[in-house]
């Protein structure tokens, strides 16, 4: 089985280098750059299953990819917020009307950003979204490049460090911000691989939560970006690495989050997610 790696999916990330991981399933893990990418990947067969956030399997829906849920996370309520500069005027969500707010657009950021606004009374139209890419958005906030920046971890968990930016809204006021572990209908996984990788995934975070000290090491032995061991540690620490299999619940958490970037323009039609009992 091909399995997709990138960054921003620690559990994945993590899979790739913890011992006999996936081992019944013959795994072949396959980096790439962002969680973005994982549905061209998957359309290309160039992977079997991702990780990603919540908001780039709805867009290989939107897309008519038809997609297939296969587990998820525990939500990860501290792994997102949206920071504004600590000279900053903006005091509140209420005050980005107008704001440049950069952020990876298509990813669960649009999602956190959507609904906070949304809390008060606007919509994403009010704001000019900035994608930040690969570049550092840190920077273009301190530099007032933008007025505000959504983070994830671990940039995020330095962010908080810092004294010269804040946090306006933190991930768990806004939305659950679960992992999603996903493929499309058309690679035609078996329930049996189907329940082979969400115990994978379950026993791999019992393993990761019962030793976050471990997790740490693996991490930082193969960041470029600098996070020593104990910045991971904590980043680890954070998160519930708790993996459930598909249930009607995430599915109606996934058709809200559809039906939220309709209303707010992202999406140009609707989506109906279809409930695990339909899907094969």
């Amino acid at each position: 089985m091909k399995i997709g790696v990138h960054p921003n999916n620690l559990h994945l990330r993590l899979a790739r280098l913890w011992p006999d991981a996936f081992v019944d399933l013959q795994p072949k893990f396959v980096s790439y750059a962002e969680g973005r990418d994982t549905a061209a990947l998957l359309e290309s067969g160039e992977i079997d299953l991702g990780g990603t956030g919540s908001t780039p399997p709805l867009e290989a829906d939107i897309r008519g990819l038809g997609v297939e849920y296969v587990a998820a996370s525990a939500p990860r309520p501290a792994n997102g917020a949206i920071f504004v500069k600590s000279d900053s005027p903006i005091g509140s969500v209420a005050e980005l009307k107008g704001r440049r707010i950069s952020l990876i657009d298509g990813s669960f950021h649009t999602y956190l950003l959507a609904r906070s606004l949304e809390g008060e009374g606007m919509s994403l139209p009010d704001v000019e979204r900035v994608e930040s890419g690969a570049r550092d958005s840190l920077a273009d906030l301190l530099e007032r490049r933008v007025d505000a920046w959504v983070a994830m971890s671990p940039r995020l968990e330095k962010a908080l460090e810092r004294d010269d930016v804040r946090p306006i809204v933190r991930c768990g006021a806004a939305i659950p911000n679960r992992s999603l572990f996903w493929t499309l209908e058309r690679n035609g996984l078996s329930a049996a691989e189907i329940r082979a990788i969400v115990s994978e995934l379950s026993r791999i975070g019992n393993e990761i939560a019962a030793d976050p000290r471990a997790a740490a090491r693996l991490l930082a032995s193969g960041d470029r970006g600098g996070t020593d061991i104990d910045a991971w540690e904590k980043v680890v620490r954070s998160r519930d690495f708790t993996v459930f299999p598909i249930d009607d619940e995430i599915i109606a958490e996934q058709q809200e989050e559809a039906d939220t970037l309709l209303r707010h323009g992202h999406f140009d039609k609707a989506i109906v997610l279809k409930r695990p009992e339909t899907t094969r």
